[in-house]
């Protein structure tokens, strides 16, 4: 569940006033580069973030304007350097270890980047360089260059949480490391004893929801806005109460304002509305049959009720800390009641849902950044874009599913079962996902999934654990898992 969404949508779709407030950002300093072993994507290598992954693909572009010519040298880029761009944004990428750009960024930063700008439509996996390509174009048309400038918002990114913004943040920070006076501003839910202050920044990073509310009191001063940038937009376009969010902020924003859309996934009505939301756009998209996780082995054990559950997680547990492991449950209540009893049986986990507090949001993901917490229980709240590199198991205690009330079948969710099991194996990494069947429903729905991805998801009998520890421990050992998924 998103922060940004109340439990139930009110009638009407009218949202709930929230109290917000800013924390302004400052560029990270004595930044070392992220190795020797190319560059990262998501999270910067100093929040704990992935090396980019180069899959196997190739990167369609559809222009919007016939005029536009692929034969141009600038259609695709070999090279930062060809782009013009200020040697200040080139000695961030390096600093970020950036050596040539990614294949969706040939493709996609000469689009971004031309003048007039033209709105961008961009489906590209996780690790192929998204965040590093959007961040990239918002930098080079900031105009730093007066006080005026630097203390006004020209850039807007949208995010579906606070976590996903706050890593965008760290990217931003690295990469503008080298521009004087970059302010970055931060625009989600607050703590509820906090008070909104005047965002001087020249980039907002936030949740639809708080944004939406601080430019109607103008604590965020929107008339100077060039870019609006939307992560993970399939899932904020989509949402009931994001959706509605995103057309309210973008109808308070400039009219020319250039908007760039982009999400590992594009359900068809989805992308049909997105080429509304960002009219006149070019896309990049890759085949569907091409958004494949690989390196991440799926499994599923059989359990006999909600109690078994709990047991085999118990169980499982010496295997969740080889590395980092996240636990997705279906709701708060649940995530808080395993935590509750994990605990208390002496082992350590961390729970992380919408209905905590921001400032403890904050800290747990930073606990879990930093590996002082190895296990953390999670809601979907987590299950897009944050990338923690030593995530090497993800655990599917709840199937997720499409919430359909009155619906005779219950209705697995493909593109959130995509999104969570993609929080391991980054970027090449070798990743284990176990799913927990306790009744004939989540088998069904276990059933969609293996159909819908055309893959196999193996059992394990949870009745001799050696056999299931000697399973999962090989997978982890793997110096690439043979998972088929999505081909």
């Amino acid at each position: 569940m998103s922060s940004e969404q109340p439990t139930e949508a009110p009638a009407g779709g009218s949202l709930a006033d929230r109290i917000t407030a800013v924390d302004g950002s400052k560029p990270a300093e004595n930044v070392e580069p992220a190795g020797d072993n190319g560059q990262t994507d998501g999270a910067a290598a100093q929040q704990g973030g992935s090396d980019l992954h180069e899959p196997d693909y190739t990167v369609e572009v559809k222009l919007s304007d016939l005029q536009a010519d692929p034969n141009n040298p600038l259609f695709s880029v070999k090279n930062f350097e060809d782009l013009g761009l200020d040697p200040r944004i080139l000695q961030g990428l390096s600093a970020m270890n950036f050596r040539k750009p990614s294949k969706i960024q040939e493709r996609a930063l000469p689009l971004l980047l031309h003048n007039p700008p033209k709105n961008l439509v961009g489906q590209s996996q996780s690790g192929t360089g998204k965040t590093a390509a959007f961040v990239l174009n918002v930098l080079s048309r900031l105009d730093l260059t007066t006080e005026q400038g630097q203390k006004t918002p020209q850039a807007l990114m949208l995010a579906p949480t606070r976590e996903l913004a706050r890593q965008i943040v760290g990217v931003i920070q690295v990469m503008g490391q080298f521009l004087d006076n970059l302010m970055i501003g931060t625009a989600v839910p607050a703590d509820s004893n906090a008070r909104p202050a005047k965002l001087e920044c020249s980039v907002v990073v936030g949740t639809p929801g708080t944004v939406m509310d601080m430019i109607k009191r103008r604590i965020l001063v929107a008339n100077k806005l060039k870019v609006l940038v939307l992560d993970e937009a399939d899932n904020m376009l989509d949402q009931q109460g994001l959706g509605d969010q995103c057309i309210r902020v973008k109808s308070l924003l400039p009219k020319d304002i250039q908007i760039v859309l982009f999400s590992a996934t594009f359900p068809d009505h989805v992308h049909n509305y997105a080429t509304k939301f960002a009219p006149g756009a070019n896309e990049i998209t890759l085949q569907h049959e091409e958004l494949t996780v690989e390196g991440i082995k799926q499994l599923y054990l059989d359990c006999s009720d909600e109690e078994d559950k709990y047991r085999t997680l118990v169980q499982l547990y010496g295997l969740l800390t080889v590395g980092s492991s996240i636990i997705f449950v279906k709701t708060r209540a649940s995530a808080q009641e395993i935590e509750k009893r994990m605990v208390v049986e002496g082992h350590t986990v961390a729970s992380l849902t919408g209905g905590i507090e921001g400032s403890q949001r904050d800290a747990v993901i930073d606990q879990f950044r930093a590996g002082q917490a190895k296990v953390l229980i999670t809601t979907n709240v987590l299950a897009r874009g944050i990338d923690v590199s030593t995530v090497s198991m993800v655990i599917n205690y709840d199937i997720p599913e499409i919430h359909q009330p009155g619906a005779r079948e219950r209705q697995a969710d493909f593109q959130t079962y995509l999104h969570r099991i993609g929080r391991t194996g980054r970027f090449g990494r070798v990743g284990v996902s176990i799913s927990f069947v306790s009744n004939r429903e989540e088998w069904n729905m276990l059933n969609q999934i293996q159909q819908y991805f055309s893959t196999s998801i193996q059992r394990i009998d949870t009745k001799d654990w050696d056999e299931v520890e000697d399973i999962i421990k090989k997978t982890i050992k793997n110096t690439r898992a043979q998972a088929q998924f999505g081909k």
